[in-house]
């Protein structure tokens, strides 16, 4: 995947900022919704991923206030897709506060990986975290076109 395709998955239409949430599956849902919308993913995907969280605990979150939402690769997905929720005010995910929700949808077990590698390249610089954390989508986009 070459390294501006995160750009092409993660556009402005898919990312949101929120003051706050009730509760991480309405998260999941409102960070999923732009992706039903265009028929990327159907709501079983939306429904697998909270079950997964149900069932297995929180082990999506990869770090701090970071979810990395997913299910399994090709079950409810059309197409290969990611969006973001941002919240101001952290939710709680089985123990755990929350405050980016990335949604991956895959198609397969590879055609993702570049994708999740450049994203997990720019979260893990802590200035660009903070940046995604302070939710100005603007600079969000800056950061995924330079990245």
């Amino acid at each position: 995947m070459a390294q501006s395709d995160l750009n092409k998955l993660l556009t402005r239409e898919r990312i949101k900022h929120v003051r706050s949430v009730s509760t991480w599956e309405e998260a999941t849902e409102m960070a999923s919704q732009p992706l039903v919308s265009e028929g990327a993913i159907e709501e079983c995907y939306v429904e697998n991923m909270k079950q997964n969280v149900l069932v297995n605990g929180p082990y999506m979150v990869l770090t701090d206030y970071f979810a990395l939402m997913h299910s399994k690769a090709g079950e409810g997905v059309k197409e290969m897709a990611m969006s973001l929720l941002i919240t101001d005010q952290a939710v709680d995910m089985a123990g755990v506060p929350v405050k980016l929700f990335l949604i991956l949808a895959a198609i397969d077990n590879q055609a993702h990986i570049g994708a999740l590698a450049q994203i997990t390249t720019i979260l893990m610089n802590k200035e660009l975290f903070d940046t995604f954390l302070r939710g100005d989508v603007e600079e969000i986009l800056k950061i995924i076109n330079d990245n």
